[in-house]
């Protein structure tokens, strides 16, 4: 999962049968062979992949994110739609009131958690440390923002805390609406307001700005 605070990637718990927890060792991949496979899967291949998945997920990003925290209690800093090899997952990045990463796989079909890992202590308390720093002084959390921005723009299909090449964060947000079409959005994290991120020179999404 894309995360722009820079944070490494280790294995920790994975979360099999009934929420028991087991710790297992494989390189940090949320879709390990042991992760149970999630009610929904979409055809894998890169033609309108987003539109497929976002069609078929019957969990949305906001749900995606209670469900997350009520796993591992925290702050939501990433929510991201993937076909993966256990199917059609959120995967859900998490700074933890203990102050670790967490990232929870969910189905996207119905908000069971199929996986979740934890860092190991010390790995990244710098990242810990910077994340804090950008949601000092928020009111809109990851949930709010994919809200927000469904108003307007269809399904929400990733949100990310970003701070590349700004001099602040904002959600980064990516959404497929009703005709398929993409779109790649920035919200505000005090604010809520809305804007259309600026086009790659091979991006054809809609551009201007609307709250």
């Amino acid at each position: 999962m894309k995360r722009n605070i820079v944070i490494a990637t280790v294995a920790a718990a994975a979360l099999i049968g009934g929420g028991t927890a087991t710790a297992v060792a494989f390189g940090g991949d949320s879709a390990a062979p042991s992760t149970p496979r999630s009610s929904v899967s979409v055809p894998d291949d890169d033609v309108h992949e987003d539109a497929r998945e976002a069609k078929a997920a019957t969990v949305s990003a906001p749900e995606a994110a209670a469900a997350a925290l009520k796993a591992a209690p925290g702050t939501v800093t990433g929510i991201d739609l993937d076909q993966d090899r256990p199917g059609l997952v959120w995967e859900v990045d998490v700074l933890g009131k203990d102050n670790k990463w967490h990232e929870v796989t969910l189905d996207a079909g119905n908000a069971k958690v199929l996986n979740q890992h934890v860092e190991h202590e010390g790995d990244d308390d710098h990242g810990v440390e910077h994340a804090r720093a950008e949601l000092k002084g928020t009111t809109v959390d990851a949930a709010q923002a994919a809200r927000k921005a469904a108003e307007r723009y269809g399904t929400v299909t990733s949100v990310d805390l970003d701070d590349d090449h700004r001099s602040s964060a904002v959600w980064e947000v990516e959404t497929v609406s009703k005709d398929g079409k993409e779109h790649k959005l920035n919200v505000d994290p005090k604010t809520a307001k809305v804007t259309v991120a600026p086009q790659d020179s091979d991006d054809n999404d809609n551009d201007g700005h609307d709250d």
